[in-house]
């Protein structure tokens, strides 16, 4: 009996142990568990602030955006490397294409770039941000297409196969192109510089229409025939 008795005085104090240490794993199992949760909650929580304030600041700066009121009389003037060249607009026939223009404009989005492509005869290519021909300002806007025909000086713009992927890429005609006529969105013409445009339509090319030698557009400003800057 004393045997047994001792046996289990000295088994107690170890089962206790025991115990204690299973409830504490147990308690730190649960602990971790909700500590996971509680990360992975935060982590859901900062994901989403961040998704708020993104699209709030997207929203702030599309209000931002500049508000173009056409009115008829405003004019381009594009200074280039080779002279300057003075464009009118149709508001009346591409209202979408002239205020994407100007709005283009008046945040300097045309200066620095090159006129890109050059094709002897025919026209003269520029707006695109990566000069290869392939660039957009982003976005696209549909097609204006109307009964205005390409003459020489002919203002229009670029597109690829889809009618409705104009963005801003622009050209000016070299000469008439009764062929692109309903085709491609016209919604201006040159009334200055014209010489210019031709001189820029002579320079060599190499690959692709590309002038060997870069042809920039120093600066693009809009005003009004009346001599008001936008």
């Amino acid at each position: 009996m004393w045997t047994t008795l001792l046996r289990f005085l000295f088994t107690l104090p170890l089962i206790m142990t025991l115990a204690l240490a299973v409830t504490g794993c147990g308690t730190s199992g649960e602990e971790s568990e909700s500590q996971a949760e509680g990360e992975a909650e935060r982590a859901d929580q900062a994901q989403e602030a961040a998704e708020k304030e993104a699209a709030a600041e997207a929203e702030e700066e599309a209000s931002e955006e500049e508000e173009v009121t056409l009115t008829g009389d405003e004019i381009a003037t594009i200074e280039t490397t080779l002279g300057t060249i003075v464009l009118e607009f149709y508001p009346d026939v591409a209202p979408l294409h002239v205020e994407n223009f100007i709005k283009l404009a008046n945040k300097g989005f045309y200066d620095g770039l090159t006129f890109h492509r050059v094709i002897s005869g025919f026209m003269i290519q520029g707006g695109d941000p990566r000069g290869d021909g392939r660039g957009n300002a982003g976005y696209t806007i549909p097609a204006e297409f109307s009964e205005r025909k390409h003459v020489t000086g002919t203002l229009a713009m670029a597109r690829g196969p889809d009618p409705n992927s104009a963005s801003c890429q622009f050209y000016i005609c070299l000469a008439p192109q009764p062929g692109l006529d309903g085709k491609y969105t016209v919604f201006g013409q040159a009334i200055e510089g014209l010489d210019v445009v031709q001189a820029i339509g002579k320079v060599e090319t190499g690959p692709r229409d590309k002038p060997i030698e870069p042809v920039y557009m120093e600066k693009v400003t809009i005003s009004r025939r009346s001599g008001d800057s936008e």
